[in-house]
Parts: structure tokens; sequence; C-alpha cells
């Protein structure tokens, strides 16, 4: 029978407090991500680059595009934050494929976990950039009357985050489990092949709102 997908598996007890299958996935796959990276760029050059650092100045300059391109603003600021934020979801959604793993984001507090960084960090980067009294004059436009509804939009919108970003790994680990149970081991390889896309996606959809959020936080877009 499938668990609930709403409930953790605790791996072990750190004294008193439980430590989660999510946890203990995150922390896998961030010291995998870290290792990869010092392996990747221990011999970079700027003349005559190799294979592995040709892919890596692509796909940080495709981040920085897409960055800019939705945010309308030099990418520069805020390319660590989003860029580490996609590369780790693609990672994270994907691991779900390994046999034996089960994706950190396929779990609620996970993606609660990211969508707070996103609403932290849209906060102090509007904040720093616009400063203190103008940014929070902002929740009070067009009209005082407003101030509620604008400071439970921010909320429900970092919300709508995690349940969309939780609903769509869960859901697709889910249905393969399913398939898998009834109907043995080579049926769900195609299914496989598309959720390895959805996983994609998933975390370009996931940057990209962010992006979004963050754009309008700092006033290089308006706030939707």
């Amino acid at each position: 029978m499938t668990d609930s997908p709403l409930t953790t598996p605790i791996v072990f007890l750190l004294g008193p407090v439980p430590v989660t299958l999510p946890v203990v996935v995150t922390w896998g796959l961030m010291a995998a991500m870290t290792l990869g990276s010092a392996l990747a760029t221990r011999r970079l050059r700027v003349e005559r680059p190799g294979r592995v650092q040709t892919v890596l100045e692509l796909v940080v300059e495709t981040l920085r595009r897409q960055i800019a391109e939705t945010m309308q603003a030099d990418a520069t600021p805020f390319l660590p934050l989003l860029g580490t934020l996609f590369l780790y979801l693609a990672v994270a959604n994907l691991s779900g494929l390994v046999p034996g793993l089960k994706a950190p984001t396929a779990f609620l507090e996970t993606a609660a976990a990211l969508a707070l960084v996103v609403l932290l960090a849209s906060q102090a980067l509007g904040i720093r950039r616009r400063g203190l009294w103008p940014y929070l004059k902002g929740f009070a436009h067009p009209t005082p009357l407003l101030l509620p509804l604008n400071i439970l939009s921010e909320l429900t919108r970092a919300f709508s985050l995690s349940v969309r970003l939780f609903g769509n790994v869960m859901s697709g680990e889910f249905v393969i489990a399913i398939v898998l149970s009834l109907a043995g081991l080579f049926v769900p390889v195609p299914l496989m092949a598309l959720e390895l896309l959805l996983g994609l996606v998933q975390a370009y959809i996931f940057t990209v709102l962010a992006a979004v959020f963050i754009g309008g936080a700092v006033g290089t877009i308006e706030k939707g």
C-alpha cells in the first residue's frame, strides 16, 4: 500500500529532534553538488576552456539571460540566489528517479522552506534596494485601505509557490509508484522520462516566479 504523500518519514533522532527523510536527502544532494562544483571548477582557464568549463559557462549565461529578461534588470546581484535555487530544484526534482530515493521537493516541508526563502529574500532585497520606509509605504499603495490585502497577498503568493511545487512533484512520483506496483518495472519508463522533463520544468517555473516576486519587491517590474 502506498504511504500518504503528507507523511514525512523519520530516519533517526538527533536528541529530541527528529531528522526526516527529506532533510537527509537534501544534505546528501548539497554535499554531492558542492563536491561536483569543486571538481568541475578547479581548473578554470580564460584561454582554451575545456568541455566542462564550456558547459558550465553556457548554463550560467543562460540563467543570467533568463533572470535579466524576467526581472528587466541586471541579473548580477540576483544570480547567486536564483541560479542556486534553480540548480538545487532541478537536482532535487530529478533525484526521485534514482531507485531508493524520494525527491525532497515531494514533501510539503521542503517546498514550504524554499518558498519561505523566496519570501524573506524578496523582502530583504526590496528594503535594501528601495529603503525601509519607501518599501513599507508600498504596501499602502494605492490607498492605505488596501494595506491588509497587500500584506495578505505577499503571504498567499509564498503559499501558492510552495503548494504548486509540492503538488506537481509529489503527484508525479505518486503516479509512478502506483503504476510500478501494478505493472512491473518496464512500463513506467516512459512515465519516468516524462517525470524527468516535468522536474526540469517545475524547477524553471519556481525560479521564474521567484524572479518575478523579487523583481516586484525591488521595483524593476510592476508587482502583480
